[in-house]
């Protein structure tokens, strides 16, 4: 029986770049900022959160580039990472259905939806109909997938049965300037709303690990969205 999985996507950190000689991220931003004015003598212990506050508050993105994190996506939906991946400005890792045998069926559905309720009617040959529920859609695909490898399809061509909710699992790295634009139209009110829980849920995260970066971004709890402060 296929595992019908909501509210079940998760992220994990699994790096924020630091320097060869223990430069925070924020350091690093600012070591790169201060070459414009050739500044760097004026570094402190506690320069460089005014100075990526200030960076930011102005406009002065491009500089965020100089620091980067990586994170690992677990039981999104290949709908989710179609969406992420169109975030050009980062590098990507994703479980591949080309190689991957997906024989061990997880699927995920909108949070609020029953996966049991008959509300589809399909007509069968013999003029045969009957109500089926997603649960019992997805057992179909998953019988359908597993008879495919069983018969000796290799997983590249059987995949061409899976469904865009099959669970998936990917890995990005980009620079805070590029999550930054992320946060700002994947934790919108008007976002997809399995995309738009996870990345509200990181950016709780880092609003706590770098906060001068992402501190600008206001979190609703009730309707788990997130917007910039203008």
């Amino acid at each position: 029986m296929a595992k019908i999985l909501q509210n079940e996507g998760s992220h994990r950190i699994l790096a924020i770049m630091t320097g060869l000689s223990g430069e925070t991220p924020i350091q690093l931003i600012e070591v790169a900022g201060r070459t414009a004015y050739q500044s760097r003598n004026k570094i402190t212990n506690e320069s460089a959160a005014k100075l990526v506050e200030f960076l930011r508050k102005h406009g002065h993105e491009s500089v965020l580039e100089h620091s980067a994190m990586t994170v690992e996506f677990n039981n999104v939906s290949r709908g989710f990472t179609h969406e992420l991946v169109r975030h050009r400005i980062a590098a990507y890792t994703q479980e591949s259905t080309r190689y991957v045998d997906e024989s061990d069926f997880k699927v995920i559905i909108p949070p609020n939806k029953d996966a049991n309720e008959k509300l589809v009617e399909l007509n069968l040959p013999g003029n045969i109909k009957i109500k089926v529920s997603l649960q019992e859609w997805m057992d179909l695909n998953e019988q359908m997938y597993r008879g495919l490898r069983q018969a000796g399809w290799i997983p590249e061509d059987a995949r061409q049965v899976l469904p865009t909710a099959i669970k998936s699992q990917i890995v990005i790295t980009a620079n805070f300037r590029e999550w930054r634009h992320i946060f700002a139209l994947r934790c919108e009110s008007h976002a997809h709303w399995e995309i738009r829980r996870v990345m509200v849920n990181l950016l709780k995260d880092v609003k706590k690990i770098v906060p001068v970066v992402f501190d600008d971004f206001t979190i609703d709890e009730e309707k788990i969205t997130a917007q910039k402060i203008i």
